[in-house]
């Protein structure tokens, strides 16, 4: 208790309103998208405040966006624009106190482009310049508008399209229209630019109300959003924390109740539950101490520590009420010691592997979750076998004095009435009277779901339910799905979930823009280098995920400048000469460019826009092409867009999983295969892991779960848990002193069934309660854990005790 008291003060570094980074915390560490950014970010430069342009931006911007959906077939009518048109006046004329008491305007924050305000939506800005501009006359994906090209790809959606018109189609729908509030990023202007996006998060629900739109409906979605939904949704667990903690202790008293008032454990049970409280205080203080940082999903620690955390204490319990009441007390804690020691160390050691091996993953959230759960498993063994073991032992010496466990006697001399008077024995009865005192559960394993276990119709039907549970499983496997939607960090309740349902509906046919980079210094005026690099800009091109007629390259550009004023452009010197009027011309090119002083090219980049990419499988397998393309290229290349920090958890989810599963497999079999007298039961552990391994993956894809950094690390949990269960049974099994292998199962159900199925019940309903939470990363870790306990449970008590008769 004291060790609690001094460790649980390091809980007053708890973070409160620390701002936990997704990018850092939930994608892969050293990913090859994070060096590409590195490089871009060294070689590239752009100007917020005169050309922004967002596809040339290394990093996500910060933003508003608001997605305009009609209530009609098409916004492409007067009355849409108009209140298309209120909703942008109303962001805009948007404004907020800063810190030191000055207004801050849109227009002081806003991205400029030409040095005004970057348009929301080239469409709206045309047709507020111009009231006559023609809504049936716009082609798409290509626009002219004013003389200069404009791409309409991700501004619009949900649209239909006419003629083919050149690279483009005459515009007849467009159900939707997106506005992008672009702001500042820079070291002076980027606070104010997030004070302004708070404010608006603010208003903007008023701001619609305000408005009364009739013809669209607006949503909506900020740079800052994930980051603010996703530090919400942890708070919205804390007080399922305390429903947990009541249950668990509910579920403890009623399961260990027994009618004899005496030997009652209701006492110990709650203290068991106590004590897995004081284990998950410790280890989070001495984690914040030590400076281990707290992340969300360290917040479903406690649930399953409470569950898990009194599974020794029902193993304990049950091998003290198998102890001889006439024993001293030092003889029947030694009984029970010698009985179960062995068993409950395998198992810590297991779990604690299981976590400590999640360690190796490439997410770092991934990494602190099995740190603090993997420690808490420790302590909570330490505090079972010595704070709970000793209370096991007070309550013991209440037992053998014959205390009842609740009310005292009224009279000194007053015993313990008989079961009909009192429902509880009486305290004087004859040893043998009271041996007779076993749980009816203990009893039910062994009279009646033992010897139904064993009869050779029960084994050909576990068999048989054994082999559909194996279908169903490996099928489950090849339908999963890979990736965390980032929708899924928030809430369900939150704003940006119809933000991205409107977003996958409408703006799903077109991907980022891919910067195409050419790494190293190239002689461009070289006619044969040009044609290696045009030949490989078309093998992207090509590509089914990109779209060829939205490339954006400033060398085709150039040539075609070059050959219009008859110059050169296969003479080194005229060709760089003629380089800063180009830019002059065409100012955006210029953030394309990195020229040195002595006007050598180091690097320059291209464009190409993506589309077909809606699905996580999709991205991955258009990342995977254009990298591939890249590397086969002549020309040195790399492809680059900051939405690739994310697309990169597709290819490390599964590699992770893969090999921790692998480790943490070969570490039990290791465990299993020194601990287990038995090689045979070894190999049944190893296999019944592989087993449950294989159904928990299966049947996510039947319950809708990704497998997804959240998911990854609850399959390596799963190898603990699992082990638990066969590894408890079967070193019962090989213990037993009956001739008989059906005999030998029916004692290793009477032993340890109840007491197994209490870890498993107890378990489901620590994380019961995250069924209610509104956020898909907790509800994903009971799903998991419940199919993890189901399935555990189901080998232990069912599967492994009939495989092991045939042998």
């Amino acid at each position: 208790m004291v060790l609690t008291a001094l460790l649980g003060c390091g809980l007053i570094y708890l973070p409160k309103d620390a701002e936990e980074d997704i990018e850092e915390q939930y994608t892969p560490i050293g990913s090859p998208a994070k060096a590409e950014r590195r490089f871009v970010q060294g070689h590239f430069t752009a100007n917020d405040s005169y050309y922004f342009s967002f596809s040339r931006k290394s990093t996500e911007v910060n933003y508003a966006f608001v997605l305009v959906v009609s209530n009609s077939a098409s916004l492409l009518q007067r009355e849409s624009f108009l209140e298309i048109e209120k909703v942008d006046e109303a962001v805009r004329a948007l404004s907020v106190m800063g810190e030191n008491g000055t207004q801050i305007q849109y227009n002081e924050v806003c991205s400029r482009h030409q040095g005004y305000c970057a348009p929301s939506n080239p469409l709206l800005l045309a047709w507020r310049t111009n009231r006559d501009f023609n809504l049936r006359n716009i082609t798409y994906p290509i626009f002219s508008l004013a003389g200069r090209i404009t791409y309409l790809a991700g501004v619009l959606g949900g649209t239909v399209l006419g003629e083919s018109l050149g690279p483009s189609h005459l515009l007849l729908e467009a159900k939707a229209m997106r506005l992008g509030y672009f702001l500042k990023t820079g070291e002076e202007d980027n606070q104010r630019s997030k004070t302004w996006l708070m404010h608006f998060l603010n208003q903007v629900k008023d701001l619609e109300k305000s408005l009364a739109l009739e013809t669209i409906q607006v949503v909506y979605f900020t740079s800052l959003s994930r980051q603010l939904e996703f530090e919400a949704t942890s708070k919205t667990v804390i007080p399922l924390f305390h429903l947990a903690y009541l249950l668990i202790i509910i579920f403890a008293v009623i399961s260990c109740y027994r009618f004899d008032c005496v030997r009652n454990k209701m006492w110990v049970a709650a203290f068991g539950v106590i004590s897995a409280a004081l284990a998950v205080v410790s280890v989070f203080g001495l984690m914040l101490y030590i400076g281990v940082p707290f992340v969300t999903i360290v917040a479903n620690s406690p649930f399953l520590i409470l569950g898990v955390g009194v599974d020794d204490m029902f193993i304990m319990l049950a091998a003290w009420q198998k102890t001889n009441i006439v024993d001293n007390l030092k003889e029947r804690m030694s009984t029970v010691y010698s009985k179960v020691a062995v068993s409950i160390t395998i198992t810590t050691i297991t779990n604690v592997l299981a976590f400590y091996t999640g360690i190796m993953t490439s997410f770092r959230s991934l990494q602190y979750f099995c740190i603090y759960t993997g420690t808490t498993l420790i302590f909570c063994y330490l505090y079972n076998i010595t704070c709970f073991g000793a209370f096991m032992a007070l309550d013991g010496k209440r037992e053998a004095i014959c205390l009842r466990w609740l009310k005292k006697p009224e009279t000194p001399d007053q015993k313990c009435l008989s079961l009909k008077k009192s429902c509880c024995n009486p305290c004087n009865s004859l040893p043998e009277q009271q041996a007779d005192d076993i749980h009816p559960m203990n009893l039910f394993f062994r009279d009646y779901f033992g010897p139904f276990l064993t009869r050779p119709e029960a084994k050909f039907f576990v068999v048989l339910l054994y082999t559909l549970y194996l279908i169903l499983s490996i099928y489950g496997c090849f339908q999963v799905q890979e990736g965390l939607d980032l929708r899924n960090l928030a809430s369900d309740d939150s704003y940006i979930t119809p933000y991205f349902n409107v977003e996958e509906e409408y703006f799903s046919i077109y991907g980022p823009r891919v910067m195409v980079i050419v790494t190293e210094a190239l002689d461009y005026w070289d006619e044969a280098t040009r044609q290696k690099l045009e030949k490989c800009l078309q093998d992207f091109e090509n590509n089914v995920y990109a779209d060829k007629n939205l490339t954006e390259f400033w060398l085709r550009e150039y040539v075609q400048f070059m050959e219009s004023h008859q110059q050169n452009v296969n003479d080194r010197d005229t060709f760089v000469q003629h380089i800063p009027t180009f830019i002059t011309d065409f100012p955006l090119f210029g953030y394309d460019i990195n020229i040195s002083s002595s006007h050598e090219i180091i690097c320059s980049r291209a464009f190409i826009q993506t589309m077909g990419i809606s699905s996580s499988s999709d991205k991955k397998m258009m990342l995977l092409e254009f990298r591939d393309l890249a590397k086969r290229c002549e020309i040195p290349l790399m492809v680059y867009n900051h939405a690739f920090i994310y697309f990169d958890q597709y290819f490390s989810i599964l590699e992770n999983t893969v090999r921790n599963v692998i480790v943490a497999s070969t570490a039990m079999f290791i465990v299993s295969l020194l601990l287990i007298p038995h090689p045979l039961c070894s190999l049944w552990v190893t296999l019944a892991i592989a087993s449950v391994i294989v159904g928990v993956t299966g049947f996510m894809a039947f319950w809708n779960v990704n497998l997804d950094s959240v998911s990854m690390i609850n399959l390596v949990i799963c190898i603990g848990f699992s082990f638990d269960f066969s590894a408890h049974i079967s070193y019962a099994f090989v213990s037993s002193s009956n001739p008989s292998v059906n005999q030998k199962t029916i004692e290793a159900l009477y032993l340890l069934g109840y007491p197994m199925l209490q870890s498993a019940v107890s378990t489901i309903i620590g994380v019961s309660v995250l069924s209610a939470a509104k956020a898909y990363i907790f509800r994903t870790f009971f799903k998991i854990m419940f199919l993890v306990m189901v399935f555990g449970a189901a080998h232990g008590l069912i599967f492994i005790p009939v495989f092991l008769t045939f042998f």
